[in-house]
């Protein structure tokens, strides 16, 4: 059994108007799917993705009413963006700073040429040249020249304070390669890297071993958990089947209607998902139309009127 790379990364904002902006304005991503959490119909779910909608490219938000996070260990503290070249990262160093987005020079992390950032609400970004690898699908409306645009997800960077138990878990039940390690270039501990499927950027967790962190808060800004990927409902079912063996707590199967999940935390206090690649989010808009308008799964579509009143104008 193999997972095959990033799925989605869903954060938090308390913000969600100017979310949008900064994720398709600034960062030329595509609103994909305007939703809201299943389990939560106050809040807006607001996916941001590659012009098709590509599992692997999905940044997703909660808007919830939250103080900022507070920074520490037992977090995932930081959001690789794939970009393809070194004339996309000179691009983003100057689209950034004539948008007013603080971000950091280049520099060279793990053998790769990188650009850290933060957005408005403080949340972690680190673009990162991919070398070109795997497919690209831009968005054709979008702000960012096609050569230039993000390409998705990867690596997703996490913090905890002793890896052996993170370890056990990511390389004995989830069959993750443990390939290198790195110093933090923060100077806070050093970084093992873990390959899923056949590796690359779009299939890398990084594991920053900081125990002389404090435990981080949830909040605006924070990362609520991280997805990878499997290709169908019967993978969940074994994934599922898999962490049981190993007495692992899971939330099971769940419905998600784009795409069937299941969520477990690992040793370090960072929640986890796996979810599948289909059915996707043409499954109830064309893709032409995605994102302009709330859609709601099934279950949801007989309160579409008292959901959409609870919510507030994205602009």
């Amino acid at each position: 059994m193999q997972l095959t790379g990033i799925h989605h990364l869903t954060a938090i904002t308390a913000d969600a108007p100017a979310n949008k902006r900064f994720y398709t304005d600034t960062l030329g991503l595509r609103l994909v799917k305007k939703t809201v959490n299943q389990d939560d119909t106050s809040a807006y779910h607001l996916f941001y993705a590659d012009g098709e909608a590509t599992p692997g490219t999905d940044l997703t938000f909660f808007d919830w009413p939250v103080a900022p996070e507070r920074r520490g260990t037992h977090s995932i503290s930081r959001t690789g963006l794939r970009v393809s070249g070194e004339e996309a990262l000179n691009y983003w160093a100057a689209r950034l700073n004539d948008l007013g987005v603080s971000a950091e020079p280049a520099r060279t992390v793990d053998g790769r040429a990188t650009i850290d950032f933060e957005d408005p609400e403080g949340q972690r970004f680190r673009l990162v040249d991919d070398g070109g690898a795997g497919d690209a699908h831009p968005w054709a409306l979008g702000p960012v020249p096609a050569a230039h645009q993000i390409r998705g997800l990867g690596p997703i960077t996490i913090s905890v304070p002793k890896l052996e138990p993170t370890d056990d878990v990511l390389t004995r039940v989830l069959n993750m390669k443990q390939e290198r390690q790195y110093a933090s270039p923060d100077g806070q501990g050093d970084v093992h890297v873990y390959r899923m499927g056949e590796g690359g950027p779009a299939a890398e967790l990084h594991v920053a071993v900081q125990p002389d962190l404090p435990i981080a808060r949830q909040g605006a800004g924070a990362v609520h958990h991280v997805a990878f990927r499997t290709p169908d409902i019967q993978a969940i079912r074994d994934w599922a089947a898999r962490l049981s063996e190993f007495r692992i707590p899971s939330s099971g199967e769940v419905e998600r209607y784009y795409f069937r999940s299941l969520y477990f935390r690992e040793p370090g206090g960072n929640l986890f998902e796996i979810a599948t690649d289909g059915p996707g989010f043409t499954a109830d808009e064309p893709l032409e139309h995605l994102g302009e308008r709330l859609a709601l799964p099934p279950f949801l579509e007989g309160r579409r009127a008292s959901i959409e009143a609870n919510l507030k104008p994205l602009g």
